[in-house]
C-alpha cells in the first residue's frame, strides 16, 4: 500500500516489481520492445501500448510517488526508475517538483501527456517511447531529456526550459511540432535522423554545444520548417548529409559560432524558404544537395568566411547589406551571376561587397571586372537615352575600368585615317607656306580635340575624304570624353 496525496495505493505485481528495484536503480522489464536506433523515426516506439493487460500497466502515481521521495534510497546503491515496456495509465505529473532521481524510460507507452512544468529533476529518459506530447516549459536538468526514438503524436513544449547536459531527440517522431522559446541548453541539441512536422521553433534559445540535425526532416509546408530567430549558437549548428526542410528556415537575427547546411531546403510557397537576414557567424558553409526551391535572403547578415557553391543557389536571391571578409568558391562568372538575383532589381551594394573582396585577395582584375559588371546591371535601370550613352561608355572604355579599349579605337581609326589620306591626300590650303604633307601627323590631328602637329589647319580633305575627317574628329571627341566620363565614374564613389 502507497500513500501519495492523501490517496492510498494498492500496487499491482507490475508495481510491486518497480517499487522493489527503486532503492538500487534496477532496470524492471515488462515487454520485449526491440530497442536501438531505427532507420525511421519513431519506429521503435509501441503503437499497440493501450491494449496491454495489468501485467504491463503501471500507474503513473506510482512513478510520481517514488521520483518524489516516497521510498528511501537503499545503503550503497544509487536509487532510480528504469522501466522497459510498460503501459503508462494517468498523467506523469511533476509540475513544479522537485525530483533527486533517474528517470528512464524505454519502449513504454503513455496513455497521457507528461508535465514536468516548473520542476527541478535529474536526467530524465523516454527512449522509444510512445507518447501524446511532453510539457516541461521552465524546467530546470540537472543532466539531459531525451526523447531518443520516441513517437510524439502531439507536441512537445520546452518554453524557458533548462538543460545542462544536452538535449536528445534523435531518431524521435513529433507530430505536433516543438515549441520552444528562452531555451537553453549547455551542452549539445541533438536531432539527427529526426522527423519533425508543425516546424521546430527556437526562438531566442541558447545552445552552448551546438545544434545538429543531420538527416533530418523538418515538416511544414507553407510555414516555417524551422523558426531559430534570435538564437544563439556558440558552436555549429549543423544540417547535414538527408537534411530536409519542407517549409522556410528562419533563422533573422542569430548568431552563430558556424552554420553548416548540405541538404535540402523547399518552399516555394512562402516569402523565403531560407530567411538569414541580420544574422552572424563566423563561418558559414552552404552546399546544398539540390538547388533551393524558393528565395534565399541574407540580407545585412555578417560573416566571417562563407563557402558556398553559386550554383546551388535559387533564381531569387537577396544579398542587399551582406557583409563578408571571406569567400570561396565559385569562378567570377558564376559570382557576378550570384550578386545579381535580387528579385527586387539591381542594389549596387552586392556588387561592392564582391569587388571589395577580390581586391583584399589581392585581385584588381577580378575586382575591376565585378565593377563592369555593376555598371552594366544599372544600365538596364536607365533610360534610352542613358542605356544608349552607357552602352557608348561600355564599348569605348569600359566605364573606365578598360581605359585600354580607347588605346585600341585610337590606333584602330588612326591606322585607318594614315592608310586614306596617304593614298588620298588632303590639297595644302597654302601650298607656297605648307610643310610637306604627312597622313599620320595628319590623322593624329584630326583625333586629338587640340592639334599637336599643326597638319590639320594647314590641309583641307576634298570629296569623301572631308566626310572622314569630319568622322575622325568627332570620334576623337566621343573617344576623350568617354575616356574622361568612365575616369571620372571610377574615382568618385556611386
Amino acid at each position: 500500500m502507497v500513500v501519495q496525496n492523501g490517496l492510498r495505493l494498492r500496487l499491482t505485481q507490475a508495481e510491486r516489481r518497480l517499487w522493489r528495484a527503486f532503492h538500487s536503480g534496477t532496470l524492471v522489464q515488462l515487454g520485449d520492445n526491440p530497442i536501438g536506433v531505427g532507420r525511421t523515426p519513431g519506429q521503435n516506439a509501441p503503437a499497440d501500448g493501450a491494449t496491454w493487460g495489468p501485467e504491463r500497466t503501471v500507474r503513473a502515481q506510482v512513478i510520481v510517488a517514488l521520483l518524489l521521495g516516497a521510498r528511501e534510497p537503499g545503503v550503497g546503491a544509487v536509487p532510480a526508475v528504469r522501466l522497459r515496456g510498460a503501459r503508462i495509465t494517468g498523467r506523469l505529473e511533476l509540475r513544479g517538483g522537485t525530483v533527486d532521481y533517474e528517470l528512464a524510460l524505454s519502449g513504454c507507452y503513455l496513455d497521457e501527456a507528461p508535465d514536468f512544468s516548473g520542476s527541478v529533476t535529474r536526467t530524465m529518459r523516454f527512449t522509444d517511447c510512445r507518447l501524446p506530447g511532453f510539457n516541461g516549459g521552465g524546467m530546470r536538468v540537472s543532466g539531459h531529456l531525451s526523447l531518443s526514438g520516441a513517437h510524439v503524436t502531439g507536441t512537445v513544449r520546452l518554453p524557458r526550459a533548462s538543460f545542462e547536459s544536452g538535449l536528445w531527440m534523435g531518431g524521435t517522431k513529433i507530430d505536433g511540432g516543438v515549441h520552444t522559446g528562452a531555451l537553453t541548453v549547455d551542452a549539445g541539441f541533438y536531432l539527427e535522423n529526426a522527423e519533425i512536422s508543425s516546424g521546430l521553433r527556437l526562438v531566442g534559445a541558447r545552445l552552448t554545444g551546438g545544434l545538429f540535425m543531420d538527416g533530418a526532416t523538418l515538416r511544414n509546408p507553407g510555414g516555417d520548417a524551422f523558426t531559430g530567430d534570435s538564437m544563439v549558437v556558440e558552436d555549429v549548428m549543423k544540417c547535414g548529409k538527408g537534411f530536409t526542410a519542407l517549409g522556410c528556415v528562419r533563422l533573422r537575427g542569430a548568431r552563430l559560432t558556424s552554420l553548416s547546411i548540405t541538404g535540402a531546403l523547399r518552399s516555394p510557397d512562402t516569402p523565403y524558404a531560407l530567411h538569414a537576414s541580420h544574422m552572424e557567424a563566423r563561418e558559414v558553409y552552404l552546399k546544398y544537395t539540390e538547388p533551393v526551391e524558393g528565395v534565399v535572403t541574407l540580407a545585412h547578415s555578417r560573416i566571417g568566411t562563407m563557402r558556398d557553391d553559386p550554383e546551388s543557389w535559387p533564381e531569387q536571391l537577396r544579398l542587399n547589406g551582406l557583409i563578408y571578409e571571406t569567400l570561396r568558391g565559385g569562378s567570377i562568372e558564376r559570382r557576378i551571376g550570384w550578386v545579381a538575383r535580387d528579385p527586387y532589381g539591381f542594389l549596387p551594394q552586392p556588387y561592392e561587397q564582391l569587388a571589395a573582396w577580390y581586391l583584399r585577395d589581392g585581385n584588381d582584375l577580378l575586382a575591376r571586372r565585378t565593377l563592369l559588371a555593376k555598371q552594366r546591371a544599372r544600365r538596364r535601370t536607365f533610360n534610352p537615352l542613358g542605356r544608349l550613352w552607357g552602352r557608348l561608355l561600355d564599348v569605348t572604355v569600359g566605364y573606365g575600368y578598360r581605359p585600354w579599349l580607347a588605346g585600341v579605337w585610337f590606333a584602330l581609326l588612326l591606322a585607318v585615317g594614315t592608310v586614306t589620306f596617304g593614298l588620298v591626300p588632303p590639297r595644302a590650303i597654302k601650298p607656297d607656306e605648307s610643310p610637306g604633307f604627312d597622313p599620320f601627323a595628319y590623322t593624329f590631328d584630326l583625333l586629338l580635340p587640340f592639334p599637336a602637329f599643326g597638319q590639320r589647319d594647314l590641309f583641307d580633305p576634298a570629296g569623301w575624304t572631308q566626310g572622314l575627317a569630319y568622322g575622325l574628329i568627332i570620334a576623337g571627341w566621343i573617344l576623350a570624353t568617354a575616356l574622361i566620363a568612365g575616369a571620372t565614374r571610377v574615382l568618385r564613389p556611386s
